[in-house]
């Protein structure tokens, strides 16, 4: 897989191979070859991520995990699974850039009294199904993004995160 990983915060240490555990599993249970595919990640704090929010969703707050898909990749129905991406004329699939805010993921861990490593693992997760098409906008694909992300999380050896 080519992961760029950009750390501009350096509680980031763990970043690149909690990404690389996460994003294998995703891209396996997606029936794609890591080997093809091409992920930007941003390991940035609230101050960086709010900007980013800002910029591209309106809101101006601080959030743990944005994503920019490099395609639409998203189902027509509610609840469907969405497209495969293809690979470019060199055989290889961009799926896009995705940052994420220790600040936030930090905060979020302790009040859920997770490990920062296993919720961080499941942001990225969350982030790369994002590029994959899946979403949490309709409640039926609400429901199929989360059944994904307890199946690869339990993959991992990481409790469901929606059972509280």
């Amino acid at each position: 897989m080519n992961l760029d990983v950009t750390i501009e915060d350096e509680r980031w240490r763990e970043l690149e191979p909690l990404a690389q555990r996460a994003l294998i599993e995703v891209l396996d249970y997606c029936g794609l070859k890591s080997d093809l595919c091409e992920i930007s990640l941003l390991g940035c704090n609230d101050e960086r991520i709010a900007v980013l929010n800002a910029e591209f969703r309106e809101k101006l707050k601080p959030t743990n995990v944005l994503s920019w898909p490099a395609e639409d990749l998203s189902p027509d129905q509610p609840g469907g699974i969405p497209m495969l991406p293809e690979p470019d004329f060199t055989g290889e699939i961009a799926l896009g850039d995705i940052a994420i805010s220790y600040d936030t993921c930090a905060r979020e861990a302790i009040a859920a009294g997770k490990s920062i490593e296993d919720h961080v693992t499941h942001l990225i997760i969350h982030g790369t199904l994002h590029l994959l098409g899946y979403d949490h906008i309709r409640d039926l694909d609400a429901t199929l993004m989360e059944r994904v992300e307890i199946e690869i999380l339990g993959k991992l050896g990481i409790d469901n995160p929606y059972n509280v």
